[in-house]
């Protein structure tokens, strides 16, 4: 896969050196001579030159690229990169970085941004899902579907724990991805049953109502006061087991 990263910082040069160790071709863009440290990625290409501009992209072959990154400290260049690249050259996948969360509502396809990735939303997500035990956690949206990866640890209250999967009346447009039980991650299956403590990680489609999910996963006063939290949810029959039937499918970003 051939990628194009514009802004040589450190986190270009960090994503850069990723990739290439996983065997793709790199070139790192950058205007600022003082980006310019070869050394530390001596294996990409680098072109000292503002990516913002129509022959710049043309001299890094951006019309060649699987997938560019706009990786630059200023979310103006970043956006800017994002909608040449796919208006201009075709791009099929552009990813950028957000630096300010007040702008990220700007980086959509409207400018040509595929997937968005905002550090300060991204660190808040991890210390909540690394403190808050019971609680439904966002841990990243996918901005041209709208789907959103979710995760709960389940509480030692929580009516699912000794549940069948298969048993458990999930909302619609909900799919459970992955149970992670201390060191190990499992794929689910209809007969795995749950256990406090277990990690679940889910894909919601955008119209999911979370507050039901987290009703069902781990309910506040519904159980204490006799209320059946599982009643108003829909049974959805869950995939079989792998081999015995068609696995869970995500949706697409």
């Amino acid at each position: 896969m051939r990628v194009v990263i514009a802004g040589a910082g450190s986190v270009g040069r960090s994503i850069a050196r990723e990739l290439l160790g996983h065997g793709h071709e790199v070139t790192l863009i950058d205007r600022q001579p003082s980006a310019m440290r070869v050394s530390q990625v001596p294996d990409a290409d680098w072109l000292l030159a503002d990516a913002c501009e129509l022959p710049t992209l043309t001299q890094a072959r951006v019309d060649e690229c699987d997938v560019i990154v706009a990786a630059t400290g200023d979310d103006k260049a970043n956006l800017v990169v994002s909608l040449l690249a796919k208006t201009e050259y075709g791009v099929p996948r552009t990813v950028a970085r957000v630096n300010n969360p007040r702008n990220e509502w700007m980086f959509d396809e409207s400018w040509g941004v595929d997937v968005a990735v905002s550090t300060p939303r991204i660190m808040t997500a991890m210390v909540e899902e690394a403190v808050a035990v019971g609680d439904l956690v966002r841990i990243f949206t996918f901005h041209q579907s709208g789907a959103d990866i979710l995760e709960l640890t389940l509480p030692d209250g929580s009516p699912l724990a000794g549940r069948r999967v298969g048993s458990v009346p999930w909302p619609d447009d909900v799919v459970l991805a992955a149970i992670v039980r201390g060191p190990r991650p499992l794929a689910p299956s209809a007969d795995d049953t749950l256990e406090a403590g277990d990690e679940l990680l889910f894909v919601a489609g955008a119209e999911v109502d979370e507050d039901a999910l987290q009703r069902l996963l781990a309910p506040e006063g519904e159980l204490a006061d006799g209320g059946d939290v599982l009643a108003d949810l829909r049974p959805v029959r869950l995939p079989d087991a792998p081999g015995e039937g068609s696995a869970p499918t995500s949706p697409t970003a």
